[in-house]
């Protein structure tokens, strides 16, 4: 393509981007401004006095900090286990020959079809019994072994049976054990698709909402979704600067992980195969 039609493509794009890049732009901009700025008319891109006690108050009104902590290592061992939990299974239904290996994979791909709605009050119950409630266990427990942990598993099957027998072979030549072939060869080449589950794994387990109402109580074991809902006055009003600012925050992250991992997540999600 010449110059010109890069920068008219370019240019195009950039068109299409302002309606998903404004609802963060509107968000940023509108934490900065006073309370009365926010839905003035005509609005303004640019807050004209910008201030950070929006920002300062979030953390004041409650524990903010120790809920942003919450999130954040909840998401981190959700992740770290989904990932272990996925290239293993992963690998034993691509992999591996045995018995009933197809109709098991069916039976765990189910697991997809049924809404976390329908088994909240059942974990509920059993997480009760275990005297979990309250606690964190059940937000690392439930997506590592549920339904994020089920789609991760198949993204990495397909990755691994797209994987040329060839490099088994030749494994096995050199003395390699089915343990050792798996960490020493599948694991390395499966970086996208590890790349991909891991980037939709933190974003789910960052954005769980239903889960922390139903078995979180207290202020402190709280994480940021529930947190957000917290930011409200005597009157049960939203405090839109305060949540506006607790929500910037919160998707920080997010953003930082994606631009880190965007290129394997791309990758893992198209399976183009092995690079030469």
């Amino acid at each position: 393509m010449s110059r010109r039609a890069k920068t008219a493509v370019y240019g195009v794009l950039c068109l299409l981007a302002l309606p998903f890049l404004f609802p963060t732009w509107w968000m940023v901009t509108s934490s900065l401004k006073p309370v009365g700025d926010i839905f003035a008319f005509p609005p303004t891109l640019w807050p004209t006095d910008v201030s950070f006690d929006a920002y300062a108050k979030a953390f004041e009104l409650q524990p903010f900090a120790r809920q942003y902590v919450n999130s954040m290592y909840i998401a981190a061992l959700v992740t770290i286990g989904t990932l272990a939990v996925s290239s293993l299974a992963g690998y034993a239904f691509a992999r591996i020959r045995f018995k009933g290996a197809n109709a098991w994979f069916v039976v765990i791909l189910v697991g997809l079809l049924i809404p976390s709605e329908v088994t909240i009050v059942p974990l509920f119950k059993m997480f009760d019994a275990w005297g979990m409630v309250d606690t964190h266990w059940p937000l690392i427990l439930v997506p590592i072994l549920g339904a994020p942990s089920v789609l991760a598993t198949f993204i990495m099957r397909q990755f691994f049976l797209a994987l040329p027998g060839e490099l088994e072979e030749a494994a096995k030549v050199d003395g390699l054990g089915r343990f050792a072939i798996f960490r020493l060869i599948a694991l390395p080449l499966a970086r996208p698709a590890l790349g991909a589950v891991a980037i939709f794994t933190f974003l789910h387990s960052w954005n769980l909402y239903l889960e922390p109402i139903v078995f979180l109580s207290s202020s402190e074991m709280f994480t940021l979704p529930q947190a957000l809902t917290q930011f409200v006055d005597a009157y049960g009003g939203p405090m839109w600067d305060i949540q506006l600012s607790a929500a910037s925050l919160t998707a920080l992250p997010v953003l930082v992980v994606f631009v880190i991992a965007q290129r394997q997540f791309i990758e893992g999600l198209a399976h183009t195969g092995l690079k030469g």
